[in-house]
């Protein structure tokens, strides 16, 4: 196909196209030929739009970034509501998705695109580091309505509990752990911290 196609939203199907490599051909499949013929579009699509490869991948990783923070208000609305293990649990699945695990590899694989995530301002390990803010803002929320410890650490609990989750989803070969090896882990982890459910009637301290 010489000459591809025309499409819309040209990023966001590139995108999309970049992610259906990763997970079916993994980190070292993906080039930007890859890319277009996935997209189904001609072949200098890409490079009009982003000044080389990396910068493409960079962009990816931001775009996912940025899911993950809009994603942070919906996860802190729900505080005080059901099961503080539960919602943690259900967080660190959405959070390690398949792409997500695959863009985390992708990330240790490329050295150039960790250049650029650096040049962007993302440090540590991008998407991990903004997962661990997403929890600890949660957590901050459910520590404020007394469902936490007073005392609750939450700069340690955050980052141990995305850590401890990337380890249970990092195998790409093998299914997704089951939610309640991702419960057990997330109660494990925090079982200093929980306050117990209040009885019916009784006032809440601080």
């Amino acid at each position: 196909m010489p000459s591809g196609v025309h499409i819309h939203n040209v990023r966001g199907q590139l995108f999309e196209a970049a992610e259906r490599v990763l997970l079916r051909d993994g980190p070292d499949a993906l080039t930007s030929r890859a890319v277009t013929e996935e997209a189904n579009c001609a072949k200098g699509v890409l490079h009009r739009h982003f000044t080389d490869f990396d910068a493409f991948l960079a962009e990816l990783v931001l775009d996912r970034a940025r899911g993950i923070e809009e994603r942070t208000t919906t996860l802190c609305a729900a505080a005080g509501t059901g099961n503080v293990e539960d919602n943690v649990a259900d967080a660190l699945q959405d959070l390690f998705g398949p792409v997500t695990v695959a863009i985390v590899a992708l990330i240790t694989f490329r050295d150039g695109l960790r250049a650029r995530l650096r040049e962007a301002g993302l440090s540590g390990i991008p998407l991990a580091v903004q997962g661990a803010a997403m929890i600890a803002a949660y957590l901050t929320a459910e520590r404020e309505l007394g469902r936490l410890a007073p005392d609750a650490d939450i700069d340690t609990l955050a980052p141990t509990l995305v850590g401890a989750g990337h380890l249970l989803f990092a195998d790409r070969a093998s299914p997704p752990p089951q939610m309640a090896a991702v419960r057990k882990m997330v109660t494990t982890v925090m079982a200093g911290a929980l306050r117990p459910p209040l009885s019916q009637g009784e006032p809440q301290t601080r």
